[in-house]
């Protein structure tokens, strides 16, 4: 019996030895298995989420694609409303048709002269569209203040005075002139040589004042189509209402503003009729409350005498050439922001008569490019002496007088 055991136990061992090694791989496989089946569901996951994101995209490109492919609307004015179904509009080209009115539409958004896109087929009024500035007048306004303040503006304080009255006052204060009884001035004219700092002395309103300011140069208004310039100048004056209180700046006003004449082109006759609008804008049977107009010309001579009178531009400020206490003013400004070394600034305002405030600031760019010619970092009053016979130099070339013209009196 003992011979029997033994063999039974020689004969178990190993076989006992080779299951747990078996087992041991099948749950080794096992848990491989359990692994890839879980990476086969995260990416299969993965790939749903994928697809239904490609889904919505492939949808939404197809609604835009279906949307470039739909026919363009016809933009038109409401002229009239004849019903709760039908209105008279006029297109674009400026024919006039009585079409359907859009159902969903709001009765109260359908006004006379509102814009609205009509169906290109049926002319039917399918939306209501926001009333759109021309760009160049939206872009005319200005989102920045300029850094340029009334202390920017050396040699100028009895127009800064005149200006700040006529503008800025009744703006900030109305109620003063509520109490004498007289109406603020609208607009004030400023008049002289180029480089004066009538320009300048815009900017430093427009850094001062809380009002929106908007800013236009008179060219810009001579458009080449008939109607288009008095368009333009009508929604100018829209833009400036809507976002009141407000400032109107026009630079070179003399583009639009010179004397009608008999003998005149057709493009001279389309630039009297932005002119005339102008003149209805400023003194027309719509009142201008808290808006107001500054505008700048080299040339009164020839402005309109209907422009002049009082009612349209109640103050014109003349900005002549420095004299001596504004030459030396406007030295000293520009000179304190340089780095300089023993410099004197009277005998440079005895060498400048004549200059206009942009030649002196002038002379001391030029000062200063001289000194960093010689690779030096300070200014001396030989470079500023320097800079002013180059100054003087250019302006005898180039024909400028030295004396300021008898239209600025």
């Amino acid at each position: 019996m003992s011979r029997m055991s033994s063999k039974v136990e020689k004969n178990t061992t190993p076989h006992s030895s080779t299951s747990d090694d078996d087992i041991r791989k099948l749950e080794e496989d096992y848990q491989k298995l359990l692994e890839e089946s879980q990476n086969l569901i995260n990416e299969r996951t993965y790939l749903e989420t994928e697809i239904r994101t490609l889904k919505k995209r492939t949808t939404r490109l197809d609604d835009e694609v279906r949307l470039l492919k739909t026919p363009p609307l016809i933009v038109g004015h409401l002229q009239d409303i004849l019903d709760e179904r039908t209105a008279i509009v006029r297109s674009s080209n400026g024919t006039v048709f009585q079409v359907a009115l859009n159902q969903r539409l709001e009765p109260k958004r359908l006004k006379p002269g509102t814009r609205v896109a009509l169906n290109q087929d049926t002319l039917a009024v399918i939306e209501v569209l926001h009333e759109a500035w021309d760009p160049m007048v939206s872009g005319a306004e200005m989102v920045e203040k300029p850094d340029v303040t009334y202390d920017s503006v050396a040699g100028l304080d009895e127009q800064i005075q005149t200006v700040r009255e006529a503008i800025e006052l009744p703006l900030m204060e109305p109620e003063l002139f509520s109490k004498v009884g007289i109406v603020p001035p609208k607009g004030i004219l400023l008049v002289g040589p180029p480089g004066c700092g009538k320009t300048l002395l815009a900017k430093a309103v427009a850094h001062q004042t809380d009002a929106t300011f908007i800013r236009m140069v008179g060219s810009e208004l001579a458009q080449k189509y008939i109607g288009e310039g008095g368009r333009m100048v009508r929604e100018l004056f829209s833009l400036a209402k809507e976002k009141s209180p407000s400032v109107i700046f026009l630079d070179e006003i003399d583009a639009i503003g010179a004397k009608r004449l008999d003998g005149s082109t057709s493009g001279d006759r389309e630039v009297q009729r932005t002119l005339m609008q102008l003149l209805a804008e400023l003194d027309g049977f719509d009142a201008l409350e808290n808006v107001k107009i500054i505008a700048a010309t080299n040339r009164p001579d020839i402005l309109d005498d209907a422009l002049l009178r009082p009612g349209r531009f109640d103050r014109i400020v003349t900005i002549p050439l420095p004299d001596s206490k504004g030459r030396l003013a406007i030295l000293e400004l520009h000179t304190s922001q340089m780095s300089t070394s023993r410099v004197k600034i009277q005998p440079l305002v005895d060498k400048t008569e004549g200059f206009s405030g942009a030649e002196l600031k002038a002379t001391c760019v030029e000062a200063g490019m001289i000194a960093i010619r010689e690779k030096r970092g300070k200014v001396t009053q030989k470079d500023l002496m320097l800079a002013i016979e180059r100054i003087l130099l250019k302006k005898s070339t180039s024909g400028i007088t030295s004396s300021p013209d008898a239209l600025y009196g």
